[in-house]
């Protein structure tokens, strides 16, 4: 078969909407109502900016408290969290370095949609994004398209 009849099968997937590679989400059980996330294909797993992790227990359940500064540039703001731990597992970043991080579960709301997913829990203070949301997250939710930015938060002109 060559090209032109190759293209011909290809059918675009039209029953999920489509976000930017930039995205304002929520976090509403980690009491998060915004935080600017990196859409990131190229990562399995998501990531959340966190710091002064105190793991501890609570009726035979592991749990973290964390703190995070939501904001890009501002850390002054501060949201302290409580997390069950689903998981502690090494993760390796695009650099390369592996890290053992806490996993946790929690709803993510996007463009109105609400769902659970896991989040891994690491230091990105220097980083240009607090959260990065990978494709487990975004499988059968929504289409990235690269060359977009805010696309659930921008206000259509009349």
């Amino acid at each position: 078969m060559d090209f032109e009849n190759n293209v011909k099968l290809i059918k675009p997937i039209r029953k999920y909407p489509i976000i930017g590679w930039r995205e304002w989400v929520s976090l509403p059980d980690l009491g998060i109502s915004k935080i600017k996330a990196k859409i990131d294909t190229g990562a399995r797993t998501s990531a959340l900016h966190a710091f002064a992790l105190r793991p501890f227990e609570e009726n035979g359940l592991h749990k973290i408290q964390f703190d995070i500064h939501p904001l890009q540039h501002n850390t002054q703001y501060v949201i302290s969290c409580v997390a069950t731990v689903v998981d502690r597992r090494p993760v390796t970043d695009s650099g390369g370095h592996t890290e053992e991080r806490y996993v946790i579960q929690t709803p993510i709301t996007i463009a109105g949609q609400t769902w659970s997913i896991e989040i891994t829990l690491t230091e990105r203070e220097n980083m240009l994004f607090r959260m990065l949301l990978g494709r487990s997250a975004l499988r059968k939710h929504f289409i990235v398209n690269p060359a977009r930015s805010f696309v659930t938060t921008k206000v259509r002109k009349k």
